[in-house]
């Protein structure tokens, strides 16, 4: 087995996971896997609705579970929820099975990405770029510890964004371990 069987991009809602992890994915020959969209997948809910049912500890319980799960197979790019890494044991296994790395933007940015956005359950109160840096407060120590790299996105284009996430990924695997496109 190589040294890491996945490709998991953390980091904050905005800062691009789904997009470039679709294109990563496409990039290595590998299965793309949303982790937000197969847990809606999975229970026929929103994201929104299983916060509203069952609070957020429901939706993190539900979220470990599908990370378990999903992370059973190999050879697959990961985007997770902004919150999966706030459980230890989440960012345990993410470690033991994968190469994660911290896609990183600044509440500002997110809160320009995301301006149109109504569907996040952690953005609906009033001052949304106050929610969103104590996300950042809270969540951004934890993404840099977890991962094994962090890629600072604040000053990049989209158009090199993804060449770099493309070598990050190789310099960590050997050619030899990853998937022949």
């Amino acid at each position: 087995m190589p040294a890491f069987a996945n490709i998991l991009l953390v980091g904050p809602m905005g800062a691009g996971k789904t997009s470039h992890g679709k294109w990563l994915a496409r990039q290595l020959s590998m299965r793309f896997v949303d982790l937000d969209a197969l847990i809606e997948q999975n229970t026929g809910a929103s994201i929104t609705d299983i916060f509203d049912k069952e609070g957020e500890a429901g939706f993190r319980k539900r979220e470990s579970q599908t990370l378990a799960h999903v992370l059973a197979e190999n050879d697959q790019v990961l985007s997770t929820g902004g919150g999966a890494v706030l459980s230890e044991a989440n960012r345990q296994l993410m470690r033991e099975r994968g190469l994660i790395i911290h896609l990183h933007i600044t509440p500002e940015q997110q809160l320009q990405r995301l301006a149109n956005d109504r569907k996040r359950p952690l953005l609906q109160g009033s001052n949304r770029a106050e929610r969103l840096q104590q996300l950042s407060d809270l969540r951004t120590p934890i993404y840099r510890t977890c991962a094994h790299t962090t890629l600072d996105l604040t000053r990049l284009s989209m158009s090199r964004v993804r060449p770099l996430l493309l070598k990050t990924v190789r310099d960590f695997l050997n050619p030899e371990e990853l998937p022949h496109a």
